[in-house]
């Protein structure tokens, strides 16, 4: 069986993109989310004597709209900021926050991740909590299932309600990466409800309808080493990205647009994100 191996100087405080669903809310549920993702990037799968390494996803980020099947591994802290201009609906910036924790070996039993997230830092006045519990399953592959956006106010929020979801993920073992143990190509494919399937207020004022598809998606690409290309589907609208991880460090930096569909909002949203991981095994 593949071992996971935890780099000594490297897992776990990653910031990333923000999701743009909703205005101000979605950002700090994704930071949250590619927190825990970018996890995998401190992971090293070792061969097995005389065996093949089996594949996991590079170490650039691979997404800024929805969750992903990979989770976090081992005991590690993590947290994250993240921009977005303009905002849906708006013609003001945002910058929204995430900090928490994770425990567990996705391997032999599962990963618990939880955050804390700020959805507008300017007022820090926005709270809400994530959770998601991951389980990788064969090879290349993994499962998560979560709650995002928990204990929303409803007075501060432009989305509250929670939401939650179910996701898978794999890393094309085909398609291996000049990065060792890791795989040029991934996707991930889930459903959920919430922000995946109801889409803002003013977008049902605007004639935009109610619902989204509740299915969302990602497939990236290795385009340069260390730099991926990635599409995603969130449920009410389409994106593109660049994930950077730019040094040796843990570092890695994020930048993409949102909502580049008339199905939702009003005007695509640029995004940014940079972070880095701190890890609590050695």
């Amino acid at each position: 069986m593949m071992i996971y191996k935890y780099a000594a100087h490297r897992v776990l405080l990653i910031a990333a993109l923000l999701g743009f669903i909703f205005p101000q809310v979605a950002f700090s549920q994704t930071v949250f989310e590619k927190s825990i993702l970018d996890q995998i990037n401190g992971i090293i799968k070792s061969p097995e004597k005389g065996g093949v390494s089996e594949l996991s996803p590079n170490d650039a980020p691979q997404g800024v709209m929805i969750p992903s099947g990979w989770g976090g591994s081992g005991a590690s802290l993590f947290g994250g900021i993240g921009g977005s201009y303009p905002q849906v609906y708006t013609h003001s910036p945002d910058l929204s926050g995430s900090v928490g924790a994770c425990i567990g070996n996705p391997v032999t039993a599962v990963n618990f991740a939880a955050s804390l997230n700020i959805a507008n830092l300017s007022s820090l006045n926005n709270y809400s909590a994530n959770f998601v519990l991951s389980k990788k399953v064969f090879a290349g592959s993994s499962i998560s299932a979560g709650g995002l956006q928990l204990f929303a106010s409803p007075i501060h929020s432009d989305a509250a309600g929670s939401t939650y979801f179910v996701a898978f993920s794999h890393a094309i073992q085909s398609v291996p990466s000049k990065t060792p143990g890791t795989s040029k190509l991934s996707y991930t494919i889930g459903v959920g409800n919430g922000r995946f399937l109801h889409k803002s207020p003013t977008d049902i004022a605007k004639g935009k309808g109610k619902y989204g598809t509740a299915i969302f998606g990602s497939l990236s690409y290795e385009v340069i080493q260390h730099i991926n290309l990635n599409a995603e589907w969130s449920g009410v609208n389409l994106g593109f990205s660049l994930g950077v991880k730019p040094f040796k460090t843990p570092l890695s930096v994020g930048l993409g647009v949102t909502n580049l569909t008339s199905y939702s909002s009003d005007k695509p949203n640029m995004v940014f994100s940079i972070g880095y991981p701190l890890s609590l095994v050695r």
